[in-house]
């Protein structure tokens, strides 16, 4: 028998009786209170800022005797709080809503029947909306997967939507398991009705326990739908089915107790152990983690973008550029003074879809990542290399995995 979970009951009660019980009862209250930034959807209240940077949990549990002994695959979840973990002002609260909320160990402990597709661990690694999170943030989530990794067969990781492609993309280029990682999260907070939250994690769980994308790098998990990390992108604010990867589509689809797989990134087919990312962590420390920033071009762009960035200490820089990865000319000048200051810039469209090429002095060509996972490359590149040349040639083989 599942746990029963009194989570949703708590979404029909006045907002001050949240409030309440929220403060009043541990462990929700300790999360709620420690949240780095609790996001508020709608006009119902203000952002809530912390005044310090939260502390977060790297510590892996142990995997209990009983799920030693079990058949089942030993599975982590791994919370980051987002809209998954929200609480709703109510029921019917589908925009108003405290991101961030609930404890992951609550949430998973809700949902039935998971004992039928694994054993099931959790660690609440923070409670904040995915914005919130820092490059050094995701160094240490990184680091923690890789090391849960060590004992048990997959993890899952919960975020928020808005920033989720960024963060499925720098696990995807830093962890160096070749184990299954699946990040998921929800359009709608866990306590309002119709909520897509507690079917993703449940699938997610369910898809990291098959060992289905074993050598896959990180995937997401929403909607009934799995998506590779490079490349997805979400393509709107509210829809439950946000998520797409533009040009190549998605790789399979979860319908209950069928996992379909239709295609496989080129990592996949190599043998395994031998497409590892090159972008090992554990080689660099969080010091080392490269300042990058993105520049968008659009009617008249000025390159005052560029140079404040350049005078802030920016190492690279990614163009979102119009058409085929155009910019306007005062960018052009802004971007040419730069790249004989030494910065290294990446050019990408803003479109949405297509492949940018060429290339020159100083410039490498994004191919059809996205302005911001192609931060993510650049970033991870110039912390691991000052030399363009071998930026260049990672981007070419893994910006553009082609098999």
């Amino acid at each position: 028998m599942s746990k029963t979970s009194n989570l949703r009951p708590w979404a029909v009660w006045s907002t001050a009786a949240l409030t309440a019980l929220t403060i009043s009862l541990s462990p929700i209250g300790t999360y709620a209170a420690h949240a780095a930034t609790v996001e508020v959807k709608g006009t119902t209240g203000a952002v809530q800022t912390a005044t310090t940077t939260p502390a977060r949990n790297t510590s892996i549990p142990a995997i209990p005797d009983s799920s030693k002994q079990s058949a089942l695959p030993n599975v982590l979840v791994i919370g980051t709080g987002g809209t998954i973990a929200g609480q709703s002002e109510d029921a019917t609260s589908f925009q108003n809503y405290k991101a961030g909320t609930l404890p992951i160990g609550e949430m998973v402990d809700a949902l039935p029947d998971k004992q039928k597709i694994a054993d099931v661990s959790t660690l609440q690694f923070g409670n904040s909306g995915s914005g919130s999170y820092s490059m050094t943030d995701l160094y240490d989530l990184s680091q923690t997967v890789d090391k849960a990794l060590a004992t048990y067969d997959s993890v899952v990781v919960t975020t928020g939507t808005d920033t989720m492609e960024e963060i499925a993309y720098f696990l995807d280029m830093t962890v160096q398991s070749d184990k299954p990682v699946v990040i998921t999260g929800s359009m709608r907070p866990w306590t309002v009705i119709g909520s897509d939250a507690q079917a993703n994690l449940y699938n997610a769980i369910k898809l990291a326990g098959s060992g289905r994308t074993t050598s896959f790098g990180t995937v997401l998990m929403l909607n009934d739908t799995i998506q590779l990390a490079r490349g997805v992108t979400k393509t709107n604010d509210y829809r439950t089915d946000t998520f797409e990867t533009p040009m190549l589509g998605a790789v399979g689809y979860i319908d209950e107790e069928n996992i379909r797989i239709y295609r496989a990134p080129a990592r996949a087919l190599k043998p395994e152990g031998t497409a590892k990312p090159v972008f090992d962590l554990s080689k660099i420390t969080k010091a080392d983690l490269a300042k990058v920033e993105i520049a968008i071009s659009y009617q008249e762009a000025g390159g005052g973008a560029i140079e404040g960035f350049v005078s802030s200490g920016a190492k690279g820089i990614v163009t979102s550029g119009t058409g085929a990865g155009g910019i306007s000319r005062a960018m052009g000048q802004a971007r040419t003074k730069a790249i004989e200051e030494g910065v290294i810039f990446v050019t990408t469209t803003r479109t949405g879809s297509g492949s940018v090429y060429g290339g020159g002095k100083g410039i490498i060509a994004g191919d059809n990542l996205s302005p911001q996972q192609a931060r993510v490359l650049l970033m991870l590149g110039l912390s691991f290399s000052d030399d363009f040349d071998t930026i260049k040639k990672w981007f070419e083989t893994y910006g553009t995995p082609e098999v």
